[in-house]
């Protein structure tokens, strides 16, 4: 029997065992719970103890506001470092080494239905790249429900660059796989299945000696990638008990993208590289690089889930109990903003997109079953990560909600005989001070946003870059209808047992090519 057959699980109704699938289960529900019972009792208590929740309020806000000091603290940090990789020609330094030539990198790239321009903007950065291209084996992965336009594309791309790579294939996902979620993660594990087979073991490469990349296919690398990921993988200790992530940067599209999609955007990737700080909390997200001997120990991707960019880390961290981690690259990727061919399609596409993301609580839900079943994990690790995700997850969720909005219902629902205290008249005046000074610390978010833009297509006059800088006055309005609705929509569903599926962020880039 395979000791560890719950590092394959998607949900609770592929669990044959009928105690286990209870404690799925009922895992699943947990978070939906946590966020609800939180954002009613304080309705509740509102009415009936408004002091109580007041107090409360005051306290969060302490608390919140301390927080964000010590990620902005993080932020400036990582991007500092960021800056300074930058500036390091890592390919120069890489060939300093006499084993570098001994190492493969493998490439990634899955595609559904996104159009030729996209695609082939990626693949120019490849070839960009400072690094030597017959060390590289990529993959261009289709999916057989995308249609034939796809098809017509991939045709096209490798009559193009097809002579640029050591190897360039095209793999065709089939549909209706049983067992499979329709997504980027079975698409992913049968590409990578399919190198194996055709070009790996025929040419006895090294598993050990390979590095595997996988990029969403609208992910345009840094010049120096590669040259910087091949010199940390080889300074590893152990890189086959290692995952190497670097930071994605959505601005590609960045000036087509609406105000709402720019604020959200980067500050996903300002949390991405606050993420870089905390190796303790950090794991893989969207592009990601590792070795393939680690991939084919493990099983590749999983191909029943949604979130197989982080459930892989996952999946490696509890395969070898513990002894798995993520190292930070302080390395950009560049990719999309959420952007649609109008502005409501644009909003509607960023929802879907953030509430994707935040269906990562079903790993959330994995992890604490895997820690029960796995006796070899040592138990301060099994609480310090429950304990982070769980954090992680519920803050996502109620934060921003509790922040913004729960703040005034001791006053608006406390009644006459806690209208008239002191603490009424002041819990106003206190949450708006603190916010108001928490919120200064966007002025760095923006400066660092300006930074980080591309150049300016020449369509968009100069007064665009103050509208850059006057965006980050919707941050509360983002943090709610992007960010904690979204995650409790996500939470919601899987409370319920509605399962997600995979969907797909469009990709839209007005004028590519023109820049």
């Amino acid at each position: 029997m395979d000791t560890k057959w719950y590092l394959r699980i998607g949900r609770a109704t592929e669990i044959a065992n009928r105690r286990d699938r209870i404690i799925y289960r009922m895992l699943e529900i947990m978070p939906g719970v946590l966020a609800w019972g939180t954002l009613i009792g304080l309705v509740i208590l509102s009415i009936f103890q408004p002091a109580w929740v007041a107090v409360f309020i005051i306290l969060f806000d302490v608390y919140w506001f301390v927080k964000v000091l010590y990620l902005s603290f993080h932020l400036r940090s990582g991007y500092r470092r960021l800056r300074e990789n930058l500036k390091i020609d890592w390919w120069s330094k890489l060939k300093e080494r006499s084993d570098w030539e001994d190492y493969w990198h493998l490439i990634v790239l899955p595609m559904y239905q996104e159009p030729y321009e996209v695609v082939r903007q990626t693949f120019k950065a490849l070839l960009d790249s400072k690094y030597d291209r017959n060390k590289m084996i990529v993959v261009l992965a289709l999916e057989e429900r995308g249609g034939a336009e796809p098809l017509k594309t991939a045709e096209k791309i490798k009559g193009e660059f097809g002579s640029e790579f050591f190897k360039l294939l095209l793999t065709l996902h089939p549909q209706n796989i049983p067992g499979e979620l329709a997504g980027k993660g079975a698409n992913e594990c049968w590409a990578v299945r399919r190198v194996k087979e055709e070009i790996i073991d025929p040419l006895n490469l090294p598993h050990e000696k390979i590095i595997v990349s996988v990029f969403d296919v609208d992910t345009n690398v840094w010049p120096q990638y590669f040259a910087l990921l091949t010199h940390k993988y080889i300074a590893h200790p152990n890189p086959a008990r290692a995952s190497f992530q670097p930071v994605p940067i959505f601005t590609n599209n960045i000036w087509e993208a609406p105000a709402l999609a720019r604020v959200v955007s980067f500050s996903s990737s300002f949390w991405l590289t606050m993420q870089q700080e905390r190796p303790e909390r950090q794991v893989t997200f969207s592009s990601h690089s590792m070795s393939f001997r680690t991939l084919a120990e493990v099983g590749f991707w999983q191909t029943n889930i949604v979130s197989e960019d982080s459930r892989i880390f996952w999946q490696c961290y509890n395969f070898y109990n513990g002894d798995y981690e993520t190292v930070s690259l302080y390395a950009p990727v560049y990719m999309d903003a959420a952007v649609d061919e109008t502005f409501w399609k644009s909003l509607k596409a960023l929802y879907k997109q953030q509430r994707r993301w935040a269906w990562g609580a079903e790993n959330l839900v994995y992890c604490l079953f895997a820690f029960t079943k796995n006796k070899t994990l040592p138990l301060t690790k099994k609480l310090r990560h429950g304990f982070n995700l769980v954090e992680g997850y519920y803050s996502w969720a109620t934060n921003a909600l509790i922040i913004f909005l729960m703040g005034w219902l001791p006053v608006i629902l406390g009644g006459t005989a806690f209208n008239v205290t002191v603490l009424s008249y002041n819990l106003p005046r206190i949450t708006r001070t603190i916010m108001t000074l928490a919120m200064l610390g966007l002025v760095s978010s923006a400066v660092i946003s300006m930074n980080l833009l591309p150049p300016r297509p020449p369509r968009y006059g100069r007064h665009k870059y103050v509208w850059m800088i006057l965006q980050w006055a919707l941050v509360p309005f983002t943090t709610i209808i992007f960010g904690s609705i979204p995650a409790l929509d996500a939470q919601t569903r899987l409370m319920l047992g509605k399962y997600m599926g995979f969907w797909v962020t469009p990709k839209s880039r007005e004028g590519v090519g023109k820049r």
